[in-house]
């Protein structure tokens, strides 16, 4: 099926749009940074309204959006499959002729520490752990149990894996490539409407809302990670070193972290490369520690038990509905989350993927990066789980909320204090390449997706995302937390902006199929 002919039509008056004399939207710029400033002051003034307010529009979002959320993962999980494991899959993106500048360890290495690192880190232990002490109702087991630590680590594998990847890049990544090098449309939010609406879609009232929500959404997701990591860090430097646990700490952690990956996002894709090649070592240096001088014969049965009940009970466990309050909490949090990431993301991994397979793109997005995944939360998670059964009480002592349970699996370490620092190294990278990722696509958009992006546009998001973050916990935590639960809101209208894309994606392909003569 032909791209329509409207589309055609408006190629050289979107080109003609996007010149560079005109390369930054500043419409988008000031209504994007304009609602941060706005945010800032109204949490400033009175907290406890705003986050009211903005747990009353939670409620709201997941009551009404909760279950087509649901289907939206699973159309989107389901349909990058089929493009990328049928005759589509062999589809060369951004020419046929392009081959990956980028090396294959190194293309991994940036798009899985631009998710991955935006939470693994810090939930990879807290996750298992809280299901742990308190199972998923669906599962119906007894906390603090060998099949409680089972359905911890299944339940942990449906929110990290298949469908969260899959919705991040799979099928907008091919959409964002075929209109983009190949009819010349920029990389904004705003082009995944573009085969639905034609011209339409990339000026006027419908693009700056698909671009401002697009960059509201994973900004907000983004300084939830940099202000948490100043709470965490400052935490275990205290628990464990005896630093005092004060804003103070808090805020110099945050300027460090912002400082690195503003920089790393001002040099560019090569800075990017650089802080996820450190990122990456690190964890599979800690995951080779954590599987030999842990529980290693559990983490191996306890993985392949989980996966196999994640495998079975897939779509029992994907539209479960039963407990809306568990449900509001966690899975539907977290598929508002990874929705409301998806515009930027796949523009991120349209960025550093020229010249890739459709199947490439699908291997890596939909089955790999979930598998890796899903084996580093059995390392750090399964490892807590398999400690706190052989001798109670030993991690959750140091704690139960989300920064102590990552400090509880540490310390049940050989080397613990070594260990507990390796760990903060670790989410201080992070959140260095995530925030450094996010930092670098937001200012790429903001400037029309034309190349290489100003750098004091970079300097700008990096900065200011930084800044709000510690700003907000001077509030405490909940400064921080309403800022992040409000990503959940923005995925309302992120996901009617990505939903074209399960159907666009399979069209696009067959007719770059046609094009490159693929049989």
């Amino acid at each position: 099926m032909e791209i329509p002919g409207e589309i055609n039509a408006g190629i050289k008056t979107a080109a003609r749009h996007n010149s560079p004399a005109d390369a930054l939207d500043w419409s988008i710029f000031w209504i994007s940074g304009g609602f941060f400033l706005l945010f800032l002051v109204i949490a400033l003034i009175d907290l406890d309204t705003l986050s009211s307010l903005i747990g009353t529009a939670f409620s709201w979002s997941t009551r009404f959006f909760g279950l087509y959320w649901q289907v939206l993962m699973l159309a989107t999980f389901a349909a990058s499959l089929y493009i990328g494991y049928s005759r589509l899959g062999r589809v060369r993106l951004g020419g046929v002729t392009h081959r990956p500048s980028i090396s294959t360890f190194n293309w991994v290495s940036m798009i899985m520490c631009a998710l991955l690192a935006g939470g693994g880190a810090f939930w990879a232990a807290a996750e298992p752990m809280m299901h742990f002490i308190t199972p998923p109702p669906y599962f119906g087991v007894v906390a603090k149990t060998a099949p409680a630590g089972v359905a911890a680590l299944s339940q942990s594998f449906l929110h990290w894996g298949f469908m969260a990847w899959a919705v991040l890049g799979s099928l907008l990544t091919v959409v964002y490539m075929y209109l983009h090098h190949e009819k010349n449309l920029p990389l904004m939010p705003r082009t995944l409407l573009y085969p639905l609406l034609g011209k339409r879609a990339l000026k006027g009232p419908i693009a700056v809302f698909a671009d401002a929500s697009a960059i509201i959404a994973v900004v907000a997701g983004t300084i939830g990670p940099v202000g948490f990591l100043g709470l965490q860090i400052s935490f275990v430097l205290h628990s464990v070193w005896g630093v005092p646990n004060t804003i103070m700490v808090q805020s110099m952690v945050i300027l460090a972290v912002t400082v690195i990956y503003t920089l790393s996002c001002v040099i560019g894709l090569g800075g990017l490369r650089l802080v996820s090649k450190v990122h990456v070592w690190l964890m599979l240096g800690l995951a080779a520690f954590l599987f030999i001088f842990g529980p290693t014969l559990f983490l191996s049965e306890t993985f392949a038990q989980s996966l196999a009940l994640h495998v079975t009970r897939f779509f029992q466990t994907a539209m479960y509905r039963d407990d809306s309050s568990w449900l509001n909490g966690w899975t539907l949090f977290y598929w508002g989350w990874f929705i409301g990431y998806a515009p930027m993301m796949g523009i991120y991994v349209a960025k550093v993927s020229r010249g890739r397979t459709i199947r490439e793109v699908i291997t890596l997005m939909s089955v790999a990066a979930p598998v890796i995944t899903m084996i580093w939360f059995t390392l750090v998670g399964g490892t807590g789980i398999g400690v706190e059964l052989q001798s109670p009480g030993s991690v959750i002592s140091h704690g139960v909320q989300p920064e102590a349970l990552l400090l509880g699996v540490a310390q049940s370490m050989p080397m613990p204090n070594l260990i507990s620092a390796l760990f903060l190294f670790l989410s201080f990278f992070s959140v260095v390449t995530s925030a450094g990722s996010m930092s670098y696509t937001v200012a790429m958009a903001v400037s029309r997706g034309e190349g290489e992006s100003p750098a004091w546009l970079r300097v700008f998001w990096g900065a200011g995302m930084g800044l709000v973050g510690a700003t907000l916990i001077t509030l405490g935590q909940g400064g921080v937390s309403a800022l992040q639960s409000f990503i959940v809101i923005t995925a309302v209208p992120v996901s009617l902006l990505i939903l074209p894309s399960v159907w666009d994606a399979i069209r696009i392909a067959r007719q770059m199929a046609r094009e490159q003569g693929v049989n």
